[in-house]
């Protein structure tokens, strides 16, 4: 049994009953999160998606990490494929009761892991020159799109305290425990992927953003500081096919 199926009890919905098809870690994660009025999120999301709140405000997340043991079940890791460093911007939806992950952009080193993204979960991803260099706890990331755009991010983060869980109906929980992603295909047509993970080990966190850019063409300069911040040091993920809901 993977490690990430040793805990599902926390999940809001069953595993699903197909076996998985992808395994993938999360490695040393920060969650930066700003609130943002919903009605600028709504024309950036299909119709057939809700876009949830939390007390009365939708929330958007910049998250960046790092991956290791990306590969499709049951291959083994490959050198340079199964390892490179990521970047998320993403907001929450809702579609037939499940809550997910809407992806506005993912940047990442890996031209493979950028095509085979795009072409089997029609997720938006972009190449990007990444570097990270850790100093004991402290993680200074810089990415910068390839795409010729002004979408880059200079962020130094690590955590300032002990693990702990989310609670359940808590802001920090609503944030990170989500078990599917919603993606549209070129065609229009609406899928899901469910994901697994034990509960997110989350830590406090401190992060200082040099330099943002990550929202061009989406919404307006996200302003001030994050109002949340988490870190986490990894998690054991899996990953079904996306399923077609529409």
């Amino acid at each position: 049994m993977h490690p990430a199926l040793a805990h599902t009890a926390h999940r809001p919905w069953p595993i699903p009953t197909t076996p998985w098809t992808w395994r993938q870690s999360w490695c040393d994660l920060l969650f930066a999160h700003w609130p943002i009025d919903a009605a600028l999120l709504r024309p950036l999301v299909p119709k057939e998606l809700t876009v949830q709140e939390f007390d009365g405000t939708s929330w958007v997340g910049v998250v960046p990490f790092r991956m290791e043991g990306v590969m499709r079940r049951p291959l083994p890791d490959l050198p340079w494929i199964s390892a490179f460093p990521e970047l998320n911007l993403r907001i929450y939806v809702e579609h037939q009761e499940q809550p997910g992950v809407w992806f506005l952009s993912l940047d990442a080193s890996n031209p493979l892991a950028v095509w085979g993204a795009r072409t089997w979960f029609h997720l938006p991803y972009w190449r990007a020159k990444i570097d990270i260099q850790q100093q004991g706890e402290r993680f200074d990331y810089h990415s910068q799109r390839l795409d010729g755009t002004r979408a880059a991010l200079d962020v130094e983060f690590g955590p300032t305290g002990p693990v702990s869980l989310a609670q359940p109906g808590s802001l920090d929980h609503w944030l990170t425990e989500r078990y599917c992603l919603y993606a549209q295909s070129p065609r229009g047509q609406l899928y899901r992927a469910e994901v697994h993970h034990p509960p997110w080990p989350l830590q406090p966190a401190k992060a200082y953003f040099t330099h943002n850019t990550l929202n061009i063409g989406h919404f307006p300069p996200l302003a001030g500081p994050p109002t949340t911040l988490h870190f986490a040091r990894r998690v054991e993920v899996v990953v079904w096919n996306p399923e077609r809901v529409t």
